[in-house]
């Protein structure tokens, strides 16, 4: 039961919220002073704390301030009456959480509380989320500085709890896989399975025995019962990625599946009773997909059920830097040395399109660290941009006249470009050359010597 103290000076107020909050589930303590508030709220735990802003011995917002400076870990309400709401707001700027105008309505009190619980809740569970990026390499989908990922993560918290169906949305390398993993992680099923499949990936006449399973002499080749991929789901958690791949027969039984919790194997006459939370994530657009006839408008309806649409990263700027930080922090445990990006590099990598989202910048910073002896990545360590056929640090300008060729070719003409720049603007002494470059001056003679720079 969430403790709430209740700090007014008012004995009858007292009383109607205390009667009021203990009918609604709480277990409140009343306070008619702030200073034996204070030393109440110092010494015991309480979820949440209900002050009057005006109160003789000691006003609201220095009870606020003096249990905020102390660490108090409640979140406090304040409470104003007419003509207090300016002292309401500067308290909100000193660390409350809401304030509620006097006269009130008892369902506004409840449902201030309310919002406060949940904000808690939500914070906690972002929190946790967040947390597993130091734990697990694949998370980098929940680096969310920007306000759509941010929205991502208030609905993966606010869903991980039930067993609501979750359709996630967005192109190829925007992380959905990452946030169904989230979703399991931090919800009550996260110490069952979690089992994704690529619906694309499975030839059309083996899906139906993956997902379902099958059993001896269903088919050819069917030399024992095997389990699908719902029951060895059982108890967790099942990714149906790409679900849109999945051909119109087998979304018929799919659709049974998650209307009757039972699964029939390929070739058996009985069915199974699988308890299973359903996720399923796409890149294509399903609602177009049904209008079309290709996609079924009540299966669509089963899994649309919440919507998470993770956005291209060009759409997601706010993300791009603290991302390949954090890639860059992996790479340099894995490989066992210091690993960071210069301040050009920041600024370059910020400015790239990425069509490959996500994956594609992880991809960049990997190849860039594995490819060069720097502990600074520079633009120039990252070959050519996103976009195709551009070398680092050319413009993209129309007139920019842009050098055909392989990955390598591209690459290696980028570098004599930099060395050669680098030898002019330091008038030809290597060693300076070699530090503009963030090499090491053996590096510099070996790719000279390489590219044919005098």
């Amino acid at each position: 039961m969430r403790r709430v103290l209740v700090v007014d000076d008012e004995p009858g107020l007292r009383q109607s919220l205390g009667l009021l909050l203990s009918d609604a589930g709480y277990d409140v303590v009343a306070e008619g002073s702030g200073a034996r508030a204070l030393e109440r709220a110092r010494a015991e735990p309480f979820d949440l704390i209900l002050c009057d802003v005006r109160m003789a011995d000691m006003d609201g917002l220095a009870f606020l301030r003096a249990y905020k400076s102390g660490g108090g870990p409640a979140l406090v309400i304040m409470m104003s009456a007419y003509g207090g709401e300016e002292a309401a707001l500067a308290a909100m700027k000193e660390g409350a959480y809401d304030y509620v105008a006097k006269p009130f309505r008892p369902d506004e009190v409840v449902l201030t509380l309310r919002k406060a619980e949940e904000r808690e809740r939500l914070g906690h569970t972002i929190a946790t989320l967040r947390a597993q990026l130091d734990s697990s390499p694949a998370a980098r989908a929940l680096i969310a500085e920007s306000p759509a990922m941010r929205q991502a993560l208030d609905v993966v918290a606010r869903v991980a709890a039930h067993r609501t169906t979750v359709l996630i949305t967005g192109e190829r390398g925007t992380g959905k896989e990452v946030i169904a993993q989230a979703i399991h992680r931090a919800g009550p099923r996260a110490a069952g399975p979690f089992v994704a499949v690529n619906c694309a990936a499975i030839p059309e006449n083996l899906l139906e025995s993956e997902l379902f399973g099958s059993v001896k002499g269903a088919f050819t080749g069917a030399s024992g019962d095997r389990p699908g991929l719902f029951e060895q789901a059982d108890g967790g958690t099942l990714l149906l990625d790409e679900i849109g791949e999945l051909p119109l027969p087998l979304q018929a039984k799919l659709l049974r599946v998650l209307q009757e919790s039972e699964i029939r194997r390929v070739g058996d006459q009985k069915t199974r009773r699988v308890d299973v939370r359903l996720l399923a994530a796409t890149a294509r657009d399903l609602a177009a997909e049904a209008a079309g006839g290709r996609f079924r408008h009540d299966l669509f309806d089963r899994v649309n059920v919440v919507a998470i649409h993770l956005p291209p990263l060009a759409e997601r700027r706010e993300d791009i830097v603290p991302m390949a930080r954090h890639f860059a922090a992996q790479l340099a445990r894995r490989l066992g040395h210091n690993l960071g990006l210069s301040e050009a590099a920041v600024a370059w990598l910020r400015e790239q399109p990425w069509p490959g989202n996500v994956r594609a910048l992880e991809h960049a910073i990997e190849r860039a660290a594995v490819l060069t002896d720097k502990e600074i990545l520079e633009p120039v360590d990252f070959g050519p941009p996103a976009h195709a056929g551009l070398a680092p640090g050319v413009s993209t300008s129309p007139t920019t006249t842009l050098t055909p060729g392989t990955l390598r070719e591209v690459v290696e003409a980028a570098e004599r470009r930099a060395i050669t720049a680098a030898l002019e603007e330091a008038g030809g002494n290597r060693r300076a050359a070699a530090k503009r470059l963030g090499v090491s001056l053996r590096t510099l003679f070996y790719k000279m010597d390489r590219y044919g720079v005098d």
